[in-house]
């Protein structure tokens, strides 16, 4: 009998198959060189641009700023902690370098649609602003496209919902506690069915609680919260794989080079070179994409809110969110993974970044554990709340911007906080895997559509910093 878990695999094995990475890969080559490197040749003004944090019109909500640490909180999460070790553990090694080399290429595709969710954004009946894909799909591609908008838009409410925003973040903040609190699960209560540990079940109502509160306050209050929680973990969770690096500095070369052979199938069996490196390449690709959302259709969401009359100039700050989610962040814990061995060690899930800190760190076991645990729980708590301001924003599109439907949904959204943490872990990586697949093809499609745009527009504004 087939299960329900095998019938969502091979639907993920379809979704993310050769067709949408090669997608994926060759857009972010495809503007990388349209637009001229812009990841490189303009990263000094794109950091100029952050440090500033001007704004530089009339129209939008929040500062540049706090646009991209609302980003952020969408992307440093679990893809980060958990998405990458899950990554490592099924390609090898290997995956962390496709991962790395998706994300350089996506930092263009970042600006691009993030450029684009400025040019075309709209301002509702009520003052506050809306844009993303499906606007520069609608009123950039013209009114024919508009079912593709809306395909998008549904996708987008089913990743929030169902995938990247709920299930992945509740069940890795719960998985952390518990492998931390009651790792033996000693005190067990039988819940749907199962049987559950306390600890679980305690740090899943916290969290739904403590979500409802700060969707209340809507954009601005989750803003400010991911202004104060994203750059604060960040520093110390850099800080703390730093260390696990230096500690090991000696087993980084060989570290580097098993990632190297790994990524090209270099260590597989004769004949199955092949089949590993697109297992390395499938893992890596799908992980990175969930870690930093480079062409999934997300960030914009969050862009198209900034004060400013520049669509370059956010473009810009923007793609900053890949360089420092998944260049830096998602490099280094996969360097920590691979130093310390714990990559195949047998374990899975947060389990496996647990063991490398407890490994690499110069602390007590129970000390390391607690530190990557208190990172897993804001970072997923930032996202979850990003990713119910995308998802929201999805339904106003889809609905015409009817509130009710808004308010309704954010208490299905919170309802599915709570029922996370009692869905098995293969099927919720699996469920947000496909929906991140299905919501990159009218993105992507896009991107590619408006280039021409995106690249006139891009060498004016150029000009004018000149």
């Amino acid at each position: 009998m087939v299960t329900i878990e095998q019938i969502l695999q091979k639907i993920d094995d379809a979704v993310w198959g050769i067709p949408l990475i090669v997608l994926i890969l060759m857009v972010g080559i495809f503007m990388t060189i349209r637009l001229r490197g812009i990841q490189v040749r303009q990263f000094g003004l794109a950091i100029h641009n952050l440090v500033t944090n001007e704004k530089t019109g009339e129209e939008g909500e929040v500062t540049a700023f706090a646009a991209l640490c609302t980003a952020l909180s969408a992307t440093i999460g679990t893809g980060n902690i958990v998405g990458v070790a899950t990554a490592l553990v099924a390609g090898g090694p290997g995956a962390l370098f496709w991962m790395v080399a998706a994300a350089i290429v996506g930092t263009a595709t970042k600006y691009s649609e993030c450029f684009l969710a400025i040019k075309y954004r709209v301002v509702s009946k009520d003052g506050h602003i809306i844009g993303g894909p499906f606007y520069y799909i609608e009123r950039g591609m013209g009114k024919n496209w508009k079912w593709l908008g809306k395909c998008f838009a549904c996708f987008g409410l089913g990743a929030g919902l169902l995938g990247i925003g709920t299930f992945t973040q509740i069940n890795g903040i719960t998985g952390a506690v518990n492998y931390f609190f009651d790792p033996q699960n000693q005190c067990m209560v039988k819940i749907f069915g199962r049987e559950y540990s306390w600890s679980v079940v305690i740090s899943g109502i916290i969290l739904t609680v403590c979500v409802g509160l700060v969707l209340i306050g809507g954009l601005k209050r989750i803003s400010v919260v991911a202004q104060v929680l994203v750059p604060f973990m960040a520093a110390i969770y850099v800080t703390a794989t730093v260390l696990i690096l230096i500690f090991h500095a000696r087993e980084i070369p060989a570290a580097l080079a098993l990632i190297v052979q790994s990524a090209f199938g270099g260590r597989a069996a004769a004949g199955g070179a092949v089949g590993a490196m697109l297992l390395s390449m499938q893992k890596g690709v799908a992980r990175g994409i969930f870690s930093n959302e480079a062409g999934l259709g997300s960030a914009p969401i969050a862009a198209a809110a900034v004060q400013t009359n520049e669509p370059a100039a956010q473009g810009l700050v923007s793609m900053l969110g890949t360089v420092i989610d998944t260049v830096i962040l998602c490099t280094m814990t996969g360097l920590a993974i691979v130093v310390t061995g714990t990559w195949d060690s047998g374990l899975d899930g947060v389990a496996v970044t647990t063991r490398a800190f407890q490994i690499g760190l110069p602390f007590e076991p129970g000390v390391s554990s607690f530190l990557l645990m208190v990172c897993l729980v804001c970072f997923a708590f930032t996202t979850i709340l990003g990713w119910n301001y995308y998802s929201e924003k999805c339904l106003e599109y889809l609905t015409g911007g009817r509130r009710q439907a808004v308010k309704t949904y954010r208490r299905i959204y919170i309802a599915c906080i709570f029922l996370g943490p009692f869905m098995t872990v293969s099927t919720v990586w699996t469920i947000a895997d496909i929906l991140n697949g299905l919501m990159a093809i009218p993105n992507l499609i896009a991107i590619v559509a408006l280039s021409g745009v995106v690249a006139a527009d891009t060498r004016q504004y150029l000009k004018k910093q000149k």
